[in-house]
């Protein structure tokens, strides 16, 4: 296997960071996953954050939100993303 097989681009890191953290990628993808994010800042933020997304909804109940609550939610995060 050549070097140029081992590399991986962003783009493809973002749409195998599921079966990443699920465990459900390939040792092969998992090896050249791993390989990128220890060379690209930019992606081993973007997994980090992808994680502590996936924990802060663990910790959510069932339960549906409240109308007002979800309201607050998306006219906050309007705010912030313009």
């Amino acid at each position: 296997m050549s070097e140029a097989d081992l590399e991986i681009r962003c783009d493809e890191l973002v749409g195998l960071v599921t079966a990443y953290l699920e465990g459900t990628i390939s040792d092969a993808d998992r090896n050249r996953f791993e390989l990128h994010v220890v060379e690209c800042e930019w992606c081993e933020r973007y997994v980090e954050q992808t994680r502590a997304v996936v924990a802060a909804l663990g910790r959510l109940g069932d339960e549906p939100a409240e109308r007002d609550a979800l309201t607050r939610a998306l006219t906050a995060f309007r705010e912030a993303h313009g």
